[in-house]
């Protein structure tokens, strides 16, 4: 198994880094938070437990033996020997540009960079690297470990061995794979971000009462397992607002204009599961 560095101790890093050691590869785990560290590796013992209790393979899932696998820390220079890094930061191109320019020094020639975002195109951020034929797009869906699917991007340059790379250690990690082609927000999240904003709309201009009738409708007459505003708690609103803002950008279509109630709704930190409170409240214990 080969040693995969993950970048960024949020919710979607600590899924791909639990789902990484799980498949029995070493994981170097990297944040500038030691909080974040450790909130990541107890929400990684925390998950696997309840893996266990769905009835997931018992030895595949001993918390002891699967955070062995993983070393946080918070020097970046400590994926230089990774033969792959998934980077699950914030998405904010300033934030992800940092990152990649540094990785750039950082690692080999032969390292293959996977970036886990919403939206933002990659072969933009291939344009960061001196072999931007290394650098595919890996959207993880959350919750990680739950989720059979990887949405895999290819940009621009992105070679056919770095696709089998990514699709490889992919299917490794018990995932399904399919590959589009670049483009904002690629299939998932140019159709959903533009369905969450479009609900988050229409609980701004009254046109539903309460999220709750809005998410009933979905669930009840579309056989959707969550409603579009439960989905945007998930997310996170400051990613939502993220992704619909880089769609807005990239296209120049009026139709991605952002909500002013998400935006609201972001300025007060009220940011869905991750804050405890979003279109709905939640126990901070279970969020």
């Amino acid at each position: 198994m080969e040693t995969v560095g993950t970048i960024g101790a949020g919710t979607i890093g600590t899924g791909v880094a639990q789902s990484l050691a799980t498949a029995g590869h070493k994981v170097v785990l990297v944040d500038v938070s030691e909080e974040k560290l450790d909130g990541s590796l107890r929400e990684m013992r925390r998950g696997l437990r309840t893996l266990k209790l769905l009835g997931a393979t018992a030895d595949a899932l001993d918390p002891t033996e699967v955070l062995g696998r993983i070393e946080p820390t918070l020097e970046l220079s400590r994926v230089a020997d990774a033969s792959f890094v998934i980077e699950n930061a914030t998405e904010n191109w300033d934030v992800k540009e940092a990152i990649y320019r540094e990785l750039r020094t950082i690692c080999g020639p032969e390292t293959t960079f996977g970036v886990n975002t919403s939206a933002i195109p990659i072969t933009k951020v291939g344009s960061l690297m001196e072999r931007p034929d290394n650098v595919i797009g890996m959207h993880f869906m959350n919750p990680v470990p739950m989720k059979p699917m990887v949405e895999i991007i290819r940009g621009h340059h992105t070679s056919e061995r770095t696709i089998e790379r990514a699709r490889d250690l992919v299917a490794g990690m018990g995932k399904l794979s399919i590959v589009v082609n670049d483009s904002p927000g690629f299939v998932t999240n140019r159709v959903m971000m533009l369905m969450v904003n479009e609900a988050i709309f229409l609980l701004h201009e009254g046109v539903a009462a309460t999220a709750e009738d809005v998410d009933r409708l979905f669930k009840a007459c579309f056989g959707h397992k969550m409603g579009p505003l439960e989905t945007a708690d998930l997310i996170g609103l400051d990613t939502v607002l993220y992704s619909i803002e880089v769609l807005y950008e990239n296209l120049n279509d009026a139709k991605y204009r952002p909500c002013p109630l998400l935006r609201k709704m972001v300025s007060a930190d009220l940011l869905g599961r991750k804050s405890g409170e979003g279109f709905y409240k939640y126990d901070q214990a279970a969020a």
